[in-house]
């Protein structure tokens, strides 16, 4: 198979026919470029999410206070658990999309070469966020509280395997794991949203009768962008729940419901929506850039295999 049709059938949505080699390595350089791009805005969301009324009064207080406290660096605090986690993860996510698409031709046979309807890309999205919520979940974990914690005196940890060993000494795996229910809660119908929206950009954006190879680095970009986009006007809220429960102190909260109870209880379903803002400034370039990797390195492996 020519590189060129490869990349017309990705684009196209016909039967995907990239390795699963392919899709995975693709996967995991879109994450990194993703994770480089967004965090510092990943940080904000989180600190809003968890941190008491009143004390920040938006992203750039955030950026403000952080700055302040801990130079360039604290804006990129808890980075190096996505950082080292986000080959993987993202590989799975764009590895389980790419077998999600494959499951919907294998049972609706005869349809080899038309395209997926809107809620055959939202099947394989979801689909795509079962594993990866398996590996997602611990680095959430890690990464919240990495991010919420003080910083000088008030530093309770001083990496990623000190809060693991710390996390396993509390509970044992299922501390290191809390909260993977509301992971799933939110990247599943997250992910069908984030799919959805690219491959519909995408379509749109290549010329009539196009191919991949004929989409410019800002169209993918764009697309990308807008897939983010989607993915976090819908995923927002059990975001917040995830946070909450994550970034706890044992015996808090019973579970992601009782955080949705005390929540509702003590500050409305306003707070519901805590982060939205530097979730979707961060969506758009970092995703953008998320796509930009995935394509184009799945191009270069293309050519060179």
């Amino acid at each position: 198979m020519s590189a060129e049709l490869a990349e017309a059938e990705i684009v196209q949505g016909v039967v995907p026919q990239t390795s699963a080699v392919k899709s995975f390595l693709s996967g995991g350089f879109g994450g990194m470029a993703s994770v480089l791009v967004g965090h510092p805005f990943d940080l904000a969301k989180v600190r809003i999410q968890t941190s008491p009324n009143g004390m920040y009064t938006g992203t750039l207080d955030v950026f403000k206070k952080t700055f302040k406290a801990d130079g360039f660096r604290g804006l990129y605090r808890g980075m190096s658990t996505p950082f080292l986690g986000v080959t993987p993860i993202f590989a799975v996510s764009f590895w389980a999309y790419d077998l999600g698409k494959k499951v919907v031709y294998s049972v609706t046979p005869g349809r080899a070469s038309e395209e997926l309807n809107i809620l055959e890309y939202a099947f394989a999205g979801f689909f795509s966020a079962g594993p990866t919520t398996l590996l997602m979940s611990p680095t959430e974990r890690i990464k919240v509280l990495l991010q919420t914690q003080g910083s000088g005196a008030n530093k309770l940890y001083n990496g990623p395997v000190d809060v693991v060993r710390a996390l396993y000494k509390e509970g044992g795996l299922a501390s290191i794991f809390r909260g993977t229910g509301a992971t799933f809660l939110r990247d599943g119908p997250g992910s069908a949203a984030y799919f959805v929206a690219y491959e519909l950009v995408k379509k749109a954006l290549i010329p009539e009768g196009g191919k991949a190879s004929d989409l410019n680095p800002l169209s993918v970009l764009f697309a990308g962008g807008m897939a983010g986009v989607a993915m976090w006007t819908i995923a927002i809220p059990p975001d917040v729940l995830k946070s909450r429960y994550q970034s706890a102190p044992a015996g808090t909260y019973k579970g992601t419901m009782d955080v949705l109870r005390v929540l509702l209880k003590n500050e409305g379903p306003q707070a519901l929506f805590k982060g939205l803002g530097p979730a979707l400034l961060r969506a758009f370039p970092a995703n953008a850039a998320t796509f930009l990797g995935v394509e184009y390195s799945l191009r270069a492996m293309n050519y060179l295999w």
